[in-house]
């Protein structure tokens, strides 16, 4: 039977969810919970529930074995808490069903995703703790909402409260990328049990592309033996990932890439392939051009067999086949595919390759699945029922949809490229119409700007940038070559300079620019490391004839197809992922994204997600087992010797990695961009964010919105003098001995914190700094945010900031 995924919103009726914003409260209220995602409603209830003995459900029988064992978890961390007794009587939690009779069976769902079968509602009160859920995966997130509320450490107290929660989407997944880093079963474990705690529910296992293929295959055994390095999967491995994760309410997807992404293909069977081989094992990185031939009727007899081994270990009704990043040169180059295209009546090789996915969509459903493919799969001959995943956003997300076709959004949920959370926290699943009027109005003076963004790999950003004058107000907008129109905000423009921001594909943009007659040019901020832009005018409201560029229509989902929207995914791609670090990429940043496909979309506050997600990343880590901290303080010891350690933990807690795909685009500069790049340096474990930067940011910010609040300035002061302070130490010892290559950001860091000290004790006294000493604080500001090792300074973009006031 197909797994099909039921609208969300369809509810039991018993169950009325109020998807008002709920309301955000700071961490010393007494309502503040650190739960993520946030539930959907809470009622606050006085008094406190002591849990001194081990939690046992009321009626046994009423549940499941997964519940049972989950409860055995929670039960077995719990034990390890003061004032919990193994031996004393349990703490009842009573089992009820949300269907209209409480009696009615609480059992396993059938093979639907469905958003009422996740529901449930959780009340603790004076009478004890009760759980009423329509099936057992409601129960296993009712007890992962339980999980969160006992907290991590101390004895444990529940509030009583009434939880009333269910998912916003159905498919809320986490994609985990085997192949360019082989990871073991028991790391793919450990985030099984953070997806769980996260209540995510679908796990993406990517297992073959260009650089390996990781499962044992009975039918193609050289695709092990030639192609995988030794590293792979034994079907007995897959089925023991697949019953762990069911354990927790988590299914298995996985994907095998064709007709792109094959080089592994290519090795072990390059007969397979529409250019002759033999080929290498590829260890580089980016797209690569082997392709299967689709003239080639045995592509379709592997094709078969490797799906039918597929579908006997993978239970899941979807089967994903890739289908992106389809280089067509070789099936240009090749004669015998030309003809075939001819004989088919096939246009191009786009359509081409869509004759390719109809030949696999048709295998699929001969083997009783449906299929996924990311965006480059869309075409008008694709097959009804193909699941659309994108990675190129929005725009295309909407393309899929309004075809009819169901879809999940991947685009701002790519963990591997560090970001911030408040980056993935904005991602609007839809794409949103223009927020403001695009059009220029008689007595509204405009301005547009052609300009372009080198990269260090591949091809320029470029597009338009365009600013609309209305007496006080601007508006303004950017128009990205082959993306729809977004809207900036933070506009300012006043003569020769222009800033503003948006979010985009690269993470959030910060552009502050200088206009020179017809030309434009200044920095922007991508992410957390800048770009250089050239600009130039192309029309104006002063020039006669001028208009404001055409704008590519946008992909609004209409009405009829919103059903059509099944969630989404986050990404780790693991180019620069492997055993050590993946713990640092994943978490805490996965809770966001699985709070964004669970809550409701009205929950936007950044402070209130930071306040909790700083609570859940300490509880995951001690309660859950994650070891984003533990991974962080290992690879910090693997790379600096014992006199360095301390001084440089707290130096790394100023640094970020280079975000967006900075790194990769540096090692294509400077290293092989290929496995053979390490992984065992500094910034492979530093956190994507820095935390107290952002800390010390707010309470300057605090200051310098009310000079009257004195503790804001100390403790921002504070920050910086203690990064100054052990920079200073830092360096004297790394002039010694410098075996990570710290020296640079040191002594960028001690010189943005000088100039952080300078600059805020020149505003608390009301003394600017004269016009030289702002212009080298400038150039040192600007060199400083620069990336230094694949690392960024994070403090620098404040205190230049600062120079504004």
């Amino acid at each position: 039977m197909l797994l099909k995924i039921l609208p969300r919103g369809l509810m039991v009726a018993a169950m009325i969810l109020l998807h008002a914003a709920p309301v955000a409260q700071a961490d010393n209220s007494p309502d503040f919970l650190p739960l993520m995602p946030y539930p959907q409603t809470i009622e606050h209830a006085e008094g406190h529930l002591k849990i001194s003995a081990p939690l046992q459900f009321a009626v046994a029988d009423r549940a499941t074995p997964r519940v049972k064992a989950a409860l055995q978890r929670l039960n077995t961390t719990l034990a390890q808490r003061p004032g919990v007794a193994p031996e004393a009587r349990p703490i009842l939690i009573r089992l009820q069903s949300l269907a209209a009779e409480n009696t009615a069976p609480i059992t396993a769902p059938n093979t639907e995703l469905d958003t009422a079968d996740e529901a449930y509602r959780l009340t603790v009160n004076g009478a004890g703790i009760t759980l009423a859920a329509r099936t057992d995966v409601g129960v296993l997130r009712g007890l992962a909402t339980l999980a969160q509320l006992t907290g991590a450490a101390g004895s444990v107290s529940l509030p009583y409260v009434v939880i009333d929660d269910a998912p916003r989407f159905a498919w809320r997944g986490l994609l985990l990328d085997s192949v360019r880093h082989f990871i073991s079963v028991a790391t793919i474990k450990r985030q099984i049990d953070g997806m769980a705690a996260a209540k995510l529910n679908v796990l993406h296992w990517h297992l073959t592309d260009d650089q390996g293929w990781r499962f044992e295959s009975r039918a193609y055994p050289k695709l092990t033996e030639l192609a995988s390095d030794g590293e792979f999967y034994t079907r007995q491995q897959i089925k023991e990932v697949i019953a762990y994760a069911k354990a927790r309410g988590i299914y298995v997807l996985p994907e095998v890439d064709m007709p792109g992404h094959a080089s592994a293909i290519a090795v072990a069977y390059p007969e397979l392939m529409s250019a002759p081989g033999p080929y290498l094992p590829e260890d580089r990185w980016g797209v690569h051009k082997p392709l299967l031939n689709p003239a080639n009727e045995d592509v379709y007899t592997f094709a078969k067999a490797i799906l039918q081994e597929v579908t006997e270990l993978f239970p899941f009704g979807y089967v994903h086949i890739g289908g992106d990043e389809v280089d067509p040169e070789h099936w240009q180059n090749n004669a015998k595919i030309q003809a075939f295209m001819a004989e088919q009546n096939l246009a191009d090789e786009h359509a081409l390759h869509a004759y390719f996915n109809g030949r696999l969509a048709s295998i699929l459903t001969g083997l009783d699945r449906a299929m996924i493919g990311w965006d480059e799969v869309l075409h008008k001959d694709l097959p009804a029922g193909t699941l659309v995943q994108s990675w190129q956003g929005p725009d295309a997300l909407g393309r899929a949809i309004n075809a009819g076709f169901p879809a999940l959004l991947s685009t701002g949920f790519y963990l591997d490229q560090p970001q911030s959370s408040a980056y993935h926290y904005r991602v609007q699943l839809e794409p949103q119409p223009l927020d403001i009027d695009t059009q220029a109005h008689p007595g509204e003076p405009w301005r547009s700007w052609r300009f372009t963004m080198p990269r260090k790999r591949g091809s320029a950003v470029a597009g338009t940038v365009s600013v609309i004058s209305s007496g006080d107000s601007l508006r303004g907008f950017v128009d990205f070559n082959g993306k729809s129109r977004a809207s900036v905000r933070d506009l300012q423009w006043q003569d020769e300079r222009l800033s503003f921001a948006l979010d985009s594909w690269m993470g959030p943009l910060r552009a502050n620019l200088t206009i020179d007659g017809d030309a434009l040019t200044g920095p922007v901020l991508a992410a957390n490391a800048p770009y250089t832009l050239t600009g130039e005018l192309i029309a104006s409201s002063e020039r006669d004839g001028s208009e404001l560029p055409t704008a590519i229509a946008k992909d609004i989902i209409s009405p009829e197809n919103h059903d059509l929207l099944l969630g989404g995914e986050a990404a780790l791609w693991a180019e620069m992922v492997d055993e050590h670090n993946i713990d640092v990429r994943l978490w805490p940043r996965g809770f966001v994204v699985a709070e964004r496909l669970w809550s409701s979309k009205d929950l936007r506050d950044a402070d209130f997600m930071y306040q909790r997600l700083d609570k859940v990343s300490g509880w995951s880590a001690e309660v859950v087992g994650l070891q984003h901290f533990a991974q962080w303080r290992d690879g910090l010891a693997a790379v600096v010797p014992e006199p360095q350690q301390a001084l440089v933990l707290n130096i790394s807690r100023a640094l970020e990695p280079a975000q967006y795909y900075h790194r990769h685009h540096e090692k294509s500069t400077h290293g092989t961009y290929s496995r053979r790049d390490s992984l065992k340096n500094l910034v492979d474990v530093l956190p994507a964010e820095s935390r107290a930067t952002q800390k010390f940011s707010t309470d300057a910010k605090r200051w310098l919105s009310d000079t009257d609040n004195t503790a804001a300035l100390v403790a921002a002061q504070a920050q910086l003098s203690s990064w100054q302070k052990d920079a200073k130490a830092l360096r004297k010892l790394l002039e010694k001995n410098d075996p990570a290559n710290l020296l640079g950001v040191t002594q960028t860091l001690q010189q943005v914190s000088e100039w952080g000290l300078t600059i805020l004790t020149a505003l608390a006294e009301g003394k600017p700094l004269g016009d030289d000493e702002r212009s080298r604080a400038y150039r040192e500001l600007q060199q400083a945010m620069q990336i230094q090792d694949e690392m960024i300074v994070a403090p620098a973009r404040v205190v230049m900031g600062w120079l504004a006031h």
